[in-house]
């Protein structure tokens, strides 16, 4: 254990460096979700009060999901990159665990995350977020696994399509409907019956409910949706990528 985790945060190591050279796409990720927050945030106003609550306790925990979800499945773009230039072939000639080229890369993707996510509910509080610190930790956490499963399934089909002319058409087909249909921006409650209950079939929804129970403190039986698909899509996707890049590296 202890020589994978020095594996892993020598990848981690390189992969934080090469942002910090580049850091465009770091601004760029988080550009996005600052704009929904104070762009559209002022018009939900006469939506949320029809539900009761502080409209930003409610907005920000949707946002941090959209962060987590959209950021995170751009992660195999670099990774492209860095197949074709050669990096991954370097790398599988060392004797490092071929999961930690996965894990260290994962390190950076969470930890770029996390700093964009306190951005986002420092900015919610400044706005007038009315949330416990107890239950931003608990968002945030369910942020980051939502995260993680996203890069790691990022990561293993960059790795297995190897173009990013077939990544992003696939991306854009798979944010479309989850962008719809998980309640991230508008309340699934105000949609038509069937659509509520096509929404019923979309995991994310279940974790955007599941962050923002925690926002609002109300840690009942519901929350556990959220949180059962939460940790199920990450142990599927991080069992995804490992099982890539050890084939990969084979």
């Amino acid at each position: 254990m202890r020589l994978f985790l020095r594996e892993s945060f020598i990848v981690f190591n390189r992969q934080l460096r090469m942002n910090l050279r580049n850091p465009a796409w770091v601004i760029i990720g988080m550009l996005q979700p600052v704009l929904y927050l104070l762009l559209f945030g002022p018009l939900l106003a006469p939506v949320i009060k029809q539900l009761g609550g502080n409209k930003y306790t409610w907005f920000v925990p949707g946002m941090l999901v959209q962060l987590g979800i959209f950021g995170a499945f751009f992660a195999g773009f670099s990774l492209i990159g860095e197949w074709r230039e050669g990096v991954i072939e370097a790398e599988r000639v060392t004797p490092a665990h071929r999961s930690a080229l996965l894990f260290g890369r994962l390190y950076r993707d969470l930890l770029q995350l996390f700093v964009q996510a306190l951005i986002l509910v420092v900015l919610g509080l400044v706005l007038g977020m009315d949330a416990s610190f107890g239950g931003i930790v608990v968002g945030v956490v369910l942020t980051l696994m939502l995260g993680g499963a996203c890069a790691a399934a990022s990561l293993a089909f960059a790795l297995t399509v190897k173009s990013e002319d077939v990544m992003a058409p696939v991306i854009n087909l798979v944010m479309m409907p989850v962008l719809l249909l998980s309640g991230i921006l508008l309340p699934m409650s105000f949609g038509a019956h069937w659509l509520q209950r096509l929404s019923d079939f979309m995991p994310i929804k279940h974790v955007v409910n599941a962050v923002r129970s925690a926002f609002f403190g109300q840690f009942d039986a519901s929350m556990l949706w959220g949180v059962g698909w939460t940790v199920l899509l990450f142990g599927l996707a991080v069992w995804w990528g490992t099982q890539v890049f050890k084939k990969e590296n084979a």
